[in-house]
């Protein structure tokens, strides 16, 4: 029933999607190498609520922390919309546009998690400037973030954005701008919004165990994969949730704990 003109189509969609989560890989490994590199020779860095006061001082610019950030979100999150952004190229493929519209598309979800990193700057320029021993509402502040984060796993927000996360054909013919760039990046920006109202709670648990620690990045990288991609994914993010509330409850009732979460790392 194919023919030939069916099995040519089959295998041009075939290498479209191989090339659109080549460049993904490529780019988040890239990413990470960046992030790993920034993580060993910034050593210096006030990275979390833990470690205030250990680690000064830090003159680190603004715009340098941007930078850091950006590798981070590339790193962390790329690999959770393959699926999100192979949607995108094959509704844009069928109506005979190239790479650039998917490509757009990408950078329009990257500037979101961009814009986002202003939060963690100011918190980081704020964590700076304390000195040791770390004041007493340290503990009492990254239970509640850790406890607020672990809820909100639950919450019919979170519900809301995940079920956008894991159905990429419809969220991008319910989100289509139209052709072109313009139509692209507004796709993407509509995109990068959604994602960061799915996995903003969880993101902030690095602002108490360390911005750039890599296994809780990697952790965190694994239940965004798993939660937006995976058939099991309602349960690992209730799971996540579940653990991350705990951590809270446990840093209220022992402070210590905070230390042994930030003291977790590559």
């Amino acid at each position: 029933m194919g023919g030939p003109r069916a099995s040519a189509s089959r295998g041009i969609e075939s290498r479209a999607t191989t090339g659109v989560v080549a460049v993904l890989v490529a780019l988040a490994a890239v990413a990470w190498a960046i992030t790993a590199r920034q993580a060993f020779d910034m050593g210096s860095m006030v990275s979390g609520l833990a470690e205030i006061g250990q680690r000064m001082p830090n003159d680190m610019a603004a715009p340098v922390f941007m930078a850091m950030w950006l590798a981070m979100m590339a790193a962390m999150m790329l690999p959770t919309v393959a699926p999100m952004v192979l949607a995108h190229h094959m509704v844009v493929g069928a109506r005979g546009e190239g790479w650039l519209p998917t490509a757009v598309f990408v950078a329009g979800y990257l500037a979101v998690w961009t814009a986002i990193g202003l939060v963690p700057l100011l918190a980081f320029l704020g964590f700076r400037s304390l000195m040791d021993p770390a004041p007493g509402w340290v503990a009492p502040v990254a239970g509640i973030v850790l406890v607020v984060a672990g809820v909100y796993q639950f919450t019919p927000w979170k519900g809301a954005c995940l079920r956008a996360c894991r159905t990429p054909l419809t969220f991008i013919m319910t989100h289509d701008f139209g052709s072109g760039s313009r139509g692209a990046v507004r796709a993407g920006a509509s995109h990068g919004a959604w994602c960061l109202g799915c996995c903003w709670a969880l993101m902030s648990v690095l602002v108490v165990v360390g911005l750039m620690n890599l296994v809780w990045m990697a952790g965190l990288a694994l239940i965004f994969l798993l939660e937006k991609n995976w058939r099991h994914g309602v349960a690992v993010s209730r799971i996540a949730g579940t653990g991350v509330a705990l951590l809270g409850v446990a840093v209220f009732v022992q402070p210590s704990v905070l230390g042994w979460l930030a003291n977790v790392h590559a």
